[in-house]
């Protein structure tokens, strides 16, 4: 929550000078999605090897580069619905074979079934956390509230890697992960109600003749 909220604030100036060069150098948004989503699956490829702190440095890289897309799209007016909705399921797929990478080194490793759980958990409520925003705006409905999203998750993981505390550091995820996308689907009943409720008060407000029958 605090990394979505306020951390994009703290790195604008940055990204604004690597943004600023590879507009002159004439690289595309999309291209910078790409050189992320490859920059994942090499990291996934370390990560299964169990090499967590080389892992740990290219994975804070490729979250970098998807930090500079979307900023170098709307800095050289290179925006676009597909440029927006290819970010986004890149975002997905990248989460995935990063946990399906740790899932297939603790696979190899006897007792690690509590890791393997986590993983899968994790994974559930990471996916469940886009899906509820996705079928939220698909309403018409603004959905962004949540303690785990999707800069904190990767931050959380930078740091478990770094520090090797694993365990931990996926149990706090499976937990906030699915607490929050229980969070949006709360947040997504009270506007719903909000709105019914508002929408019912104008009726009963009309005249009678203006009233549905």
């Amino acid at each position: 929550m605090w990394l979505s909220k306020y951390g994009r604030g703290w790195m604008e100036k940055p990204v604004a000078y690597v943004v600023n060069g590879l507009h002159r150098l004439g690289i595309t948004p999309n291209a910078v999605t790409y050189t992320g989503f490859l920059l994942t699956i090499i990291t996934a490829v370390v990560l299964a090897t169990g090499s967590f702190v080389w892992g740990a440095v290219l994975l804070l890289v490729a979250s970098l580069l998807d930090l500079i897309d979307g900023s170098l799209a709307r800095a050289t007016a290179q925006s676009s619905t597909f440029g927006a909705f290819l970010d986004s399921t890149l975002d997905r797929y990248s989460e995935s074979v990063t946990f399906l990478a740790l899932a297939w080194y603790y696979s190899g490793i006897a007792g690690s079934q509590w890791h393997l759980m986590l993983i899968f958990l994790t994974v559930v409520g990471s996916l469940m956390v886009s899906y509820t925003r996705a079928r939220a705006e698909a309403l018409s409905i603004e959905c962004k509230e949540g303690w785990m999203q999707r800069p904190e998750r990767i931050a959380l993981l930078i740091l478990g890697l770094f520090t090797g505390w694993i365990l931990p550091v996926l149990a706090l995820m499976a937990v906030l992960t699915n607490f929050t996308a229980g969070q949006r689907i709360y947040q997504v009943y009270w506007k719903i109600q909000q709105s019914e409720q508002a929408r019912n008060a104008a009726v009963l407000a009309a005249p009678k003749d203006k009233q549905p029958a």
